[in-house]
């Protein structure tokens, strides 16, 4: 499927956007993990979370999803031999949290999913899980899934993250949970700590120390959680507005995580005015209103220990760069290289077919402030680059076609009439 998106004048209005992908995931999954009912509102319908919830339900979990809220019922820690390979589909959210949980497990599991994610190395978390005593094969020359895990008595380990990573720091403390002692991951750079978040909404004594995460073998209780909105998502609409100078925006609801906000403090650094307001929690997550307006933009500098925080946003931070005055230079982002694309050239490939200048490096791009033209990128089935350039369209010079759309559904569905509804022609 392509869609195509024509330049606008500005973008106006007032919008919820959908629940966090990261949190859904996590709700479902430690929520399975607890005693009693977990019922989820406002849990995120697109394709990565509900692989999770089919995974979940191959391993003997009962859920329930009436349209308006999911209702967990967990079994405990102990879940049931699937009959089959479990698939992923293209989350890696979804591969590497269950890996963890399924190494404490009693049974022998497979884990696969879609071409990209069987293109996606999982050496990073088959070392610390075997570490643990779990049995893993990456039956795709050794680094690549489907994973083959056979579960067993595992043992507390402390963990150093090679690279900064909220989802092998996850696995790792997931299977802490089944772990004879303590479990430690410590963290170059903060990461996303929703897990430890949900996991201590839940009942589990997580202990955090100046980059140290620790946990215990827990019995979790089932609960009510509310999804904030998915900053990752409101990032594409966030950034739209901050390119157009009268434009004004608010997301209500989103998710205001300091680990996640990291898209606002680089809008900031752009020149856009960003107003945000604290509302109040849900489940441990700060929530709130973000407000854009729009500005004249100069260009900026994006690396080291901000990487982590925006490294979703990435894409459509490129593409803002080409409204910007002068070069936007991101480094130590090798990360990009292996999420559902080399995200590095894709970007490269799609801005330069839109006439833009930009230059590829090793763990980065330097992007040069200059017109994009109209033209047709290719998405390559990742979803953040097919968002990333349906923004283009509204800053460029002409109409962007974005092919293979259709992967949007991973992890927003409805963008495609959500931007409709706030952009002015």
């Amino acid at each position: 499927m392509d869609i195509t998106v024509s330049p606008v004048r500005n973008i106006q209005g007032r919008l919820q956007v959908p629940g966090d992908k990261s949190i859904s995931h996590r709700a479902a999954l430690i929520g399975a993990l607890a005693r009693g009912d977990t019922l989820i509102d406002n849990f995120l319908r697109a394709e990565d979370c509900l692989h999770t919830l089919s995974c979940l339900r191959a391993l003997g979990v009962a859920i329930e999803d009436d349209g308006s809220r999911v209702i967990v019922h967990g079994t405990g820690p102990h879940w049931r031999a699937p009959a089959s390979p479990l698939d992923a589909g293209n989350s890696g959210t979804t591969m590497r949290l269950l890996a963890g949980i399924l190494a404490g497990q009693s049974f022998e599991a497979e884990l696969t999913g879609d071409a990209s994610l069987r293109s996606r190395p999982m050496d990073r978390i088959v070392e610390p899980l075997s570490q643990m005593g779990a049995r893993i094969a990456a039956l795709g020359d050794g680094r690549f899934p489907p994973l083959r895990i056979t579960g067993g008595p595992l043992r507390g380990i402390s963990y150093t993250l090679p690279v900064a990573s909220a989802q092998v720091k996850s696995a790792v403390l997931l299977a802490g949970l089944f772990a004879r002692g303590e479990t430690t991951v410590v963290e170059p750079n903060p990461t996303r700590d929703h897990t430890e978040r949900m996991l201590a909404a839940l009942g589990a004594p997580v202990r955090r120390d100046d980059g140290r995460v620790s946990i215990g073998a827990a019995a979790l209780r089932g609960r009510e959680i509310r999804v904030p909105g998915d900053m990752s998502s409101a990032a594409f609409l966030l950034a739209a507005a901050a390119a157009r100078p009268g434009s004004e925006l608010t997301v209500e609801d989103v998710g205001l995580n300091p680990t996640r906000t990291g898209v606002l403090d680089v809008l900031r650094a752009f020149g856009a005015v960003v107003d945000v307001r604290l509302s109040g929690e849900h489940n441990g997550e700060p929530v709130g209103a973000v407000t854009i307006r729009g500005h004249p933009l100069r260009g900026v500098r994006i690396g080291g220990r901000l990487i982590p925080r925006v490294i979703d946003e990435l894409p459509v931070l490129c593409v803002l760069a080409t409204i910007a005055e002068g070069e936007t230079v991101i480094s130590d982002a090798a990360e990009l290289r292996v999420k559902e694309s080399d995200r590095i050239a894709v970007i490269a490939r799609g801005l330069r077919a839109l006439r833009g200048e930009v230059k590829e490096h090793a763990d980065g791009l330097t992007v040069y402030g200059s017109p994009l033209h109209g033209g047709r990128v290719a998405s390559t089935g990742d979803h953040r680059i097919a968002m990333a350039f349906a923004v283009a369209g509204l800053l460029a010079q002409g109409p962007v076609t974005v092919g293979e759309a259709e992967c949007i559904a991973v992890s927003f569905p409805e963008f495609v009439d959500v931007l409709r509804s706030v952009t002015v022609a």
